[in-house]
């Protein structure tokens, strides 16, 4: 293989490089090879058939108990590497949900401080007089306002209604 790469840089180097003329080199090594060799008689190869197969490999112990050590190892260190890459890859994608969690709790956080906000302008009394005005609600006259907590048992005020749930005998 290295003649032949000789043989082509000095075509080159001669800038006769071509197919032709490396076929023709190849016919000149050829015919020398033949001219070479000994005797009138071509050689001659012979195809030998082998059968193999009553031969049975015989069990080396030594190689078995080494094939099962490895296997062991092998199989142990595969296993603390997916162990390793499981916990590695399991806290990254915890770090990722706590920051998701972080952002909508924060999100939500400011929804609550705006209702609240919304709640505390809806709740303010100006406000309420305002629009109960705009409908035509007047301001309560003394008397109309009445608390659970301050009846009195005078015929003449106001009292809540109240109901009573009736009882049925048993005997019936």
């Amino acid at each position: 293989m290295a003649a032949a790469g000789v043989v082509i840089d000095r075509l080159r180097e001669k800038g006769q490089w071509s197919a032709d003329a490396v076929m023709e080199h190849n016919r000149w090594l050829f015919a020398a090879q033949q001219r070479a060799r000994r005797g009138p008689t071509p050689e001659v190869f012979f195809d030998k058939r082998l059968d193999n197969s009553r031969l049975v490999k015989a069990e080396d112990p030594v190689r078995k108990r080494e094939m099962r050590s490895f296997a062991v190892a092998a199989v142990f260190f595969f296993a603390l590497l997916m162990g390793y890459s499981w916990q590695h890859f399991s806290s990254i994608e915890y770090g990722y949900r706590i920051e998701t969690e972080k952002v909508q709790l924060q999100h939500l956080q400011e929804e609550n401080h705006q209702l609240g906000l919304t709640e505390a302008q809806l709740k303010r009394s100006e406000r309420i007089d305002r629009l109960a005005h705009q409908i035509g609600m007047q301001s309560p006259q003394p008397g109309q306002i009445v608390t659970p907590g301050a009846m009195d048992s005078n015929a003449g005020t106001p009292v809540l209604a109240a109901m009573s749930i009736p009882v049925v005998p048993a005997n019936q």
